[in-house]
């Protein structure tokens, strides 16, 4: 019997480039409910940074290789300025939150592809319940040793930026008591949530092969882990953010990764020294927080015996990236941050809109309406 050849990591061309891919919900422009009308807003643009997802409701939009934020950010807004006008054309709206606060997935059309008729096949209902949306950050990697250390440290993280993205409060027309419910869809599935941890390249090969010879996966793309190392293209993807409600918050927390990213490359050896050990109870312990609670969460730190809110953390952290926001010009960028530390994240201003309304669909039209204002601003 042949032996498959090891997994092999194609190191990034520009170490600590940039790649966004945002998930956006279309929707009637009448009722703003969701409808599966994403290829008519493809097939009207033909624009090679819009694809087809799984959901024929949702939207992809994906930026080329970007060096900054202000690359993506200049990427994304020409393609979100022609899918809106696209989809005024076509009676449709755009909206950006990690669930639709009305939407029910038993209603929810799979697109007919080949890909996406095996994974119903196999996951069946958890599958179909996957009607959220999120953003996915992809920075360049300069080899396999390091990717698998940057991933881990990016671990500690994850508590971080999905406070800040959270945007999924209301599930199926319920207020599901979580900042983030979008998470909790993931982790039913076998090859999500959590990723395992080893220390090398070497031993990611071992895992990936175990994982391809008991038939646990079909090839890379089959791990939906909340970070993960994407060997074809030369980068850790960080995919456990919410879909943010806004272009200026995505391009926020962007920014934030993208700078932990420069920062690890300074500090890589100091913190590995100190982090020999990754506490899997801890990390999953931290992402919980993060669900339930938010920015209002607080977590396990190496630095700290007692738990630490995470707008400390955030202050604590943007006060050792300083010298990378000035550098790269991301002031604009991490004033955001800061909005969304005081202000609070997009679950918080959807609940305190559902408060004073008692009604879903004002959350869903001011969703729209947030979207939208941040295109023109």
């Amino acid at each position: 019997m042949m032996q498959r050849n090891p997994l092999l990591f194609n190191p990034s061309k520009t170490p600590f480039s940039l790649g966004v891919e945002l998930e956006l919900q279309v929707l009637d422009g009448k009722s703003l409910l969701l409808t599966p009308r994403a290829e008519e807003i493809i097939d009207l643009l033909k624009l090679d940074s819009l694809k087809k997802e799984f959901f024929q409701s949702t939207l992809e939009v994906i930026t080329g290789i970007c060096l900054s934020v202000q690359d993506v950010q200049n990427d994304l807004q020409n393609s979100l300025l022609h899918v809106n006008k696209a989809a005024a054309s076509l009676g449709l709206k755009v909206s950006s939150t990690g669930t639709h606060p009305e939407a029910d997935y038993r209603e929810r059309m799979i697109t007919p592809l080949p890909r996406y008729n095996e994974l119903t096949d196999r996951n069946q209902w958890m599958i179909r319940r996957m009607a959220v949306y999120g953003m996915h950050i992809h920075i360049g990697m300069p080899s396999a040793d390091f990717a698998i250390q940057f991933n881990n440290f990016l671990l500690h993280f994850v508590p971080h930026v999905l406070a800040l993205s959270a945007s999924s409060p209301f599930w199926q027309r319920m207020d599901t008591g979580l900042a983030a419910a979008r998470p909790t869809m993931y982790e039913s599935m076998p090859t999500s949530g959590m990723p395992n941890v080893v220390k090398d390249w070497k031993q990611f090969q071992k895992l990936y092969a175990s994982l391809i010879k008991s038939n646990s996966i079909g090839s890379m793309k089959d791990l939906w882990w909340d970070i993960r190392p994407s060997p074809a293209i030369g980068t850790v993807e960080l995919r456990i953010c919410d879909e943010p409600a806004t272009l200026q918050e995505a391009l926020a927390i962007t920014a934030f990764v993208h700078m932990l990213g420069l920062w690890f490359a300074d500090h890589a050896n100091q913190w590995n020294a100190k982090h020999k050990s990754v506490l899997r109870w801890v990390l999953r312990e931290n992402k919980w927080r993060a669900i339930r609670y938010g920015l209002q969460g607080e977590i396990i730190t190496k630095r700290s015996k007692q738990p630490v809110p995470i707008i400390d953390d955030m202050a604590f952290w943007l006060e050792q990236l300083k010298p990378y926001e000035t550098r790269l010009s991301y002031g604009a960028f991490v004033a955001t941050l800061q909005t969304i530390m005081k202000n609070g994240n997009s679950s918080v201003r959807q609940q305190r809109v559902f408060a004073e309304s008692n009604d879903l669909h004002e959350v869903t039209r001011f969703n729209v309406h947030e979207f939208e204002r941040g295109l023109t601003s």
